[in-house]
């Protein structure tokens, strides 16, 4: 199941003090193992949000160890950093996405109720610097971490595109984990997207 291999991981590559209260956090105080990362799109699913995360920690991975990246753009940063960026980046999604259901025709036009989720932010505190503000309430990160989850929505997010832009030229990790997390959205979760 990913809810081990997401522990696995974060046990294995996250070492930093209060680590351990964070993944205490997620498993036993919000609904991180079983939210979806989304109401109607990629991983609306119970268990979604894990899912997408490890999507993420996946092409974060390899992008990183790709040799353009390493030895052309002289990318890098710790495996604590990757996964930490990786895996945390959503937590902002955490106790948001209530159960519901909504009205969908077939393809006869005959409409019938699917299950889906509604939205319901407890604590709008916006998107990526939401979750820096949940992990930070547990742990430290560095500036770089810290732009990098603020900024992974990239320009697709409601940024200003000026502040996206300096945020990719100075903390390059904040690019890294952009990419990763558009390459896991509209690639490796395409699929159950067209199934919707």
């Amino acid at each position: 199941m990913n809810k081990e291999r997401f522990i696995e991981i974060y046990k294995q590559n996250i070492k930093r003090e209060g680590a351990d209260k964070l993944l205490a956090y997620l498993c036993d105080s919000c609904d991180f193992f079983t939210a979806p990362a989304s109401a109607r799109f990629h991983s609306s699913y119970a268990g979604g949000l894990c899912d997408h995360s490890l999507n993420v920690y996946d092409s974060l991975k390899s992008y990183m160890e790709r040799d353009r990246v390493k030895n052309t753009y002289g990318l890098s940063a710790s495996d604590e950093s990757i996964a930490i960026v990786a895996l945390l980046h959503d937590l902002c999604k955490v106790n948001m996405y209530v159960p519901s259901t909504r009205n969908v025709k077939d393809s006869s036009g005959v409409w019938h109720q699917v299950p889906t989720y509604s939205y319901d932010d407890r604590l709008p505190y916006g998107h990526g610097e939401k979750s820096v503000y949940i992990i930070s309430g547990y742990m430290k990160l560095t500036r770089e971490e810290a732009f990098a989850i603020r900024y992974h929505m990239g320009f697709s997010g409601n940024e200003d595109k000026g502040n996206v832009g300096a945020a990719f030229e100075m903390f390059p990790l904040a690019f890294a984990l952009s990419t990763a997390d558009m390459e896991a959205t509209y690639f490796l979760e395409s699929e159950e997207r067209s199934n919707i």
